[in-house]
């Protein structure tokens, strides 16, 4: 065997490279890390512990900086390992027990930044059908009741991941919660994905409605690739969310599924708990927008990349032109999945349009 065949790299690193480079770096990895760590890597099978032992620096960098009182610092090194720790384990459910320990290292890491961070966070555990889904909330500066986005993460994002979006929203005045639904982060293991998402979001609404620091009459919602399939559906049913953001959601996952690549598969087949992958592809049946869309009445967002290969623009076109409310939509120009590679064309965009729809003010 010649030298080169020694060194390819496994396809599914090459996909994973392909895919979500733009993603990694837009959500806090240094672009470095990226770099020099998917330089390193020719095996699949080596992803999550090369990702765990880059981010692992960044933990004791930010352990060195809590233990000398500098709490600034801390918390934005320990942010940092989480967003590592956790594209460790992204994709990574050949091996659970692995993808388990460095799943681990992103709730602890992300647990002791919270409270270290401009804008400071907790973790919230809001009641779901006899168990609880998790989450994070977090709230701007300043006095009073804010309104709270709640942020509907993707097939292999959690809430850990939702750092810069936060941030976004929170600086105009808006608080969030980002937490894992059904088939997402800490509910993946014992909670399948499911089609009809308006279900774990009206629970994550009854909590809000019990937080008397929180304006329940203000709630927005957000969702972030097949969470721009979660929120737009919930959208659909949850009458007391007051507007919504999809970012590159598909209409029907299933007639994307088949051509996605082997990881995205993989990982649905996984997170929805079937056996094979014929049974996740009647699950991903269940996941589509057809006879609802029409029912959102409140005013949507609705964003797709030109050069979406993952969920191609006619998939946000198909959402804006069903809907049954007022609608704004974006195809970014040269944008991929989710845009990642043109954040700076929808991100604050977005932000400031939810900001008018839920009642701050302009900042």
């Amino acid at each position: 065997m010649d030298t080169a065949a020694k060194t390819a790299k496994d396809k599914r690193v090459e996909i994973a490279i392909h895919h979500w480079a733009p993603r990694f770096v837009s959500s806090g990895v240094p672009l470095t890390d990226f770099e020099e760590v998917t330089a390193s890597l020719v095996r699949w099978e080596d992803w999550c512990e090369a990702w765990s032992a880059r981010a692992a620096v960044h933990e004791g960098i930010g352990r060195e900086a809590l233990a000398q009182g500098f709490r600034v610092s801390a918390g934005e090194h320990l942010t940092r390992a989480a967003i590592l720790y956790h594209f460790g384990k992204f994709m990574f459910v050949h091996d659970i027990p692995q993808m388990k320990r460095a799943h681990a290292k992103v709730i602890e890491c992300r647990g002791l930044a919270l409270p270290l961070v401009r804008y400071p966070g907790e973790r919230v555990e809001m009641p779901y059908q006899g168990r609880k889904l998790a989450g994070t909330l977090r709230k701007p500066e300043g006095s009073g009741k804010p309104p709270v986005v709640v942020m509907c993460v993707g097939l292999d994002s959690t809430k850990e991941e939702m750092d810069v979006y936060e941030g976004i929203f929170l600086a105009r005045g808006m608080a969030t919660l980002a937490f894992d639904g059904p088939g997402q982060g800490e509910a993946e293991y014992d909670i399948p994905i499911r089609g009809d998402y308006e279900v774990a979001v009206k629970a994550v609404v009854d909590y809000i409605e019990t937080r008397p620091d929180l304006d329940a009459k203000r709630v927005g919602l957000w969702g972030v690739s097949l969470g721009g399939y979660y929120s737009a559906r919930a959208a659909a049913f949850e009458k007391r969310v007051k507007a919504c953001i999809s970012l590159s959601g598909p209409y029907n996952w299933v007639d994307t599924f088949d051509g996605r690549n082997e990881l995205s598969r993989e990982a649905f087949r996984v997170r929805s708990h079937a056996k094979t992958m014929d049974e996740a592809r009647e699950v991903a049946k269940t996941l589509t927008l057809e006879g609802v869309a029409k029912n959102i009445s409140c005013p949507i967002y609705v964003v797709g990349g030109e050069l979406d290969g993952l969920t191609p623009p006619h998939n946000a076109k198909r959402i804006a032109a069903e809907v049954g409310g007022p609608c704004e939509l974006l195809i970014v120009k040269g944008g991929n999945h989710v845009a990642n590679n043109r954040r700076y064309m929808f991100q604050t965009q977005t932000a400031d349009w939810m900001g008018q729809r839920l009642g701050v003010p302009k900042r």
